[in-house]
């Protein structure tokens, strides 16, 4: 049976408000683990952190050597407005025969205090050592790119351990070593029960950015002043694609990231990206509705334009310009955000880090057993062939990493999927399944 019970935490306010939106949900996979357990034994927890609204603009600087306060910004899943409560209990029955549950913590303060263990200990969650030596970590533990680290480790873990879960499969661990610096944990799992394809990668690099590098950075604005033409940096992220088997459960695609340069005189700009966005086969309001109120939820918790800004930018990103259609039904997409601040803006990331698992495995439990004919197959194919264009030409991370010297090439295209198929002048018949999906795609809709 579903529940949601909406938690909102004030720094300014001690007082806990609970709404119960229904009756409790039977289990939903998580991942659990000795590192951060987040969904075992536990509830899924939404904080509230008053967030002043970032501007777009100027790279965080912070001098070098000093502690970073400078801005982050990432955005999240969010806040439910009373229109979004109405509809969630419209469709409770559907989702309750799904067996889904949006869970949250019972004892917040008990979580928090899991959170501030040693490294060594969150570790052991982990699907393998992280990147940098425990040692490292652990002398560094309150430095920015060390917590960045243990964050993309922990959401890694978590949704690679609630994919098995549901699929019965092991993910295929490989960690791998960059020559030029750091390198990367990619887990991969192929011709599952469920997924045809998964892969949920870690990347931990340094080094100097290569000219072609720089040269997409300042396209987008960035000004950078290097020594001697070189320009030091560090990039850290977590990035996952799945692609099922079954044509009714969508693609899920999630990632985020931290970067930081560092310039002539010593001073370093740093920013962070990412989002999370679903391309389904075939339109399912009811899923649409909870992949993107999960992500509105987290957002509204930081600032009430969050979600309304970055779902624009995730549909304008995520737009195949030669095809003249987005490449799913969006969610939030956000880069180069460095505002209000490190602490508040990392705060945002980490909520959107945890929105990965209660927004996308309950879609996958509801259409585990649909039916599927082979057109409805071939329909998946074709707009899978879409989604290696996007890739392949748009792409950012993409383009970043196959500029940048020494990068792992199998990891880079992780995302394609197995199968695809592109047919010459296909066009679905007016008034079928295969048309709405192409209208939306077309024509960007609000699902909230």
């Amino acid at each position: 049976m579903a529940s949601i019970v909406l938690l909102s935490v004030k720094q300014t306010a001690q007082t806990k408000a609970k709404r119960c939106l229904g009756s409790r949900l039977k289990g939903v996979a998580g991942a659990d683990g000795p590192c951060m357990t987040l969904f075992s034994g536990k509830e899924w927890l939404s904080r509230g952190l008053s967030l002043r609204f970032m501007s777009h603009g100027t790279a965080g600087r912070s001098g070098a050597g000093a502690t970073k306060r400078g801005a982050l910004a990432f955005s999240g899943a969010a806040a439910v407005t009373a229109a979004a409560v109405v509809g969630f209990l419209a469709n409770a029955n559907h989702f309750q025969r799904a067996e889904m549950a949006t869970k949250m913590p019972q004892n917040a303060k008990k979580k928090r205090e899991e959170e501030e263990g040693s490294i060594a200990e969150r570790c052991r969650g982990f699907m393998s050592t992280p990147v940098t030596d425990i040692s490292v970590l652990e002398e560094k533990k309150n430095e920015m790119s060390t917590r960045m680290e243990m964050l993309i480790m922990e959401t890694q873990a978590e949704f690679c351990k609630a994919l098995e879960e549901v699929d019965g499969g092991t993910f295929k661990v490989d960690k791998w070593k960059r020559k030029e610096g750091g390198g990367g944990i990619s887990c991969v799992m192929q011709d599952g029960k469920v997924f045809e394809k998964a892969g949920v990668n870690v990347s931990v690099v340094f080094g100097y950015l290569t000219e072609e590098a720089a040269k997409q950075m300042r396209s987008r604005g960035k000004v950078l002043k290097g020594k001697d033409g070189k320009l030091p940096f560090c990039a850290m992220g977590v990035s996952s694609v799945i692609h099922p088997k079954n044509p009714h459960i969508p693609t899920v695609h999630f990632n985020y990231r931290y970067f930081e340069i560092e310039e002539e005189d010593g001073t370093k700009q740093w920013w962070f990206g990412g989002g999370t966005d679903l391309t389904p086969v075939y339109i399912d309001r009811e899923d649409a509705f909870l992949f993107h109120n999960t992500l509105k939820e987290a957002c509204d918790k930081h600032h009430p334009k969050y979600y309304a800004e970055f779902k624009k930018w995730c549909d304008r990103y995520f737009y195949v310009r030669h095809r003249g259609e987005t490449r799913g039904i969006g969610g939030i997409f956000f880069d180069d955000l460095d505002s209000p601040n490190q602490e508040e803006v990392f705060k945002f990331v980490k909520s959107c880090a945890r929105t990965v698992v209660p927004c996308y495995l309950p879609i996958v439990k509801k259409h585990l057993n649909d039916s599927f004919t082979q057109e409805e197959k071939d329909w998946q194919q074709v707009r899978r062939g879409r989604y290696v264009e996007f890739n392949l030409v748009y792409d950012r991370g993409v383009k970043f990493g196959l500029a940048t010297p020494g990068s792992r090439i199998e990891s880079i295209l992780m995302s394609l999927p197995l199968t695809a198929r592109w047919e010459y002048m296909h066009e679905p018949s007016k008034g079928s399944r295969e048309a709405e999906m192409l209208e939306v795609l077309r024509n960007p809709k609000e699902w909230v």
